[in-house]
């Protein structure tokens, strides 16, 4: 009986790779992605984040603009500035959440610093893959233009370079740009639901 069933499954796994095989010969494109990490649950700029950890293993220099966490002393942020400075640019342009701040008008000015650093960031040859950390955020209340970012990431963003784009509420025509959008669902959440306050290698 063990037999039969060890036989049955290396027959299906044969199949699988077979079909897989023939699937991954079509796939020869290479190309700079643009990426989108939404959504309401808990994620977004970790799976940013874990992709410039892949950078750093690569050897391909990037960069990261945070647009909103600025105040916040983030594990990230000091990790990458201690012992990564070399093979990653980390730039802050925000200066907390909205809420905080209580000055819309700094708030704009803030986040368009960020986009204009973002931009130089991505054009620069020599980086190879820029997270915009929580810009989501910033367009969504328009301190941003959402024709001006989608039409630079489109249209000027060198062929090879990509881009990854957190936060939530992610507007439709930059969805619509993207290669790549991933959605966070929150199914439960310790904060909302168990009131547990953001903790250290957790939120931060």
């Amino acid at each position: 009986m063990t037999d039969d069933i060890t036989a049955r499954h290396n027959e299906k796994m044969r199949k699988i790779k077979a079909a897989r095989d023939k699937m991954m010969a079509t796939k020869t494109e290479e190309k700079g992605l643009i990426m989108v990490h939404t959504g309401t649950g808990k994620g977004k700029s970790s799976a940013g984040f874990g992709m410039v950890m892949r950078c750093i293993a690569h050897g391909m220099p990037a960069a990261v603009v945070q647009f909103i966490k600025g105040n916040w002393d983030t594990g990230e942020k000091t990790f990458l500035r201690d012992r990564f400075a070399d093979e990653v640019r980390f730039f802050v342009s925000g200066e907390g959440f909205t809420w905080e701040t209580q000055d819309r008008d700094r708030d704009i000015a803030a986040a368009q610093n960020g986009w204009k650093i973002a931009k130089e960031q991505i054009l620069d040859p020599e980086i190879q893959f820029v997270l915009l950390d929580e810009i989501n955020i910033a367009l969504r209340y328009d301190y941003l233009d959402i024709d001006d970012v989608v039409d630079f990431l489109m249209n000027e963003k060198p062929e090879m370079t990509h881009v990854c784009l957190t936060g939530r509420n992610a507007k439709p025509e930059l969805i619509e740009a993207a290669d790549l959008v991933t959605e966070m669902t929150l199914v439960k959440h310790p904060f909302k639901d168990l009131g547990v306050k953001a903790q250290k290698g957790v939120e931060f």
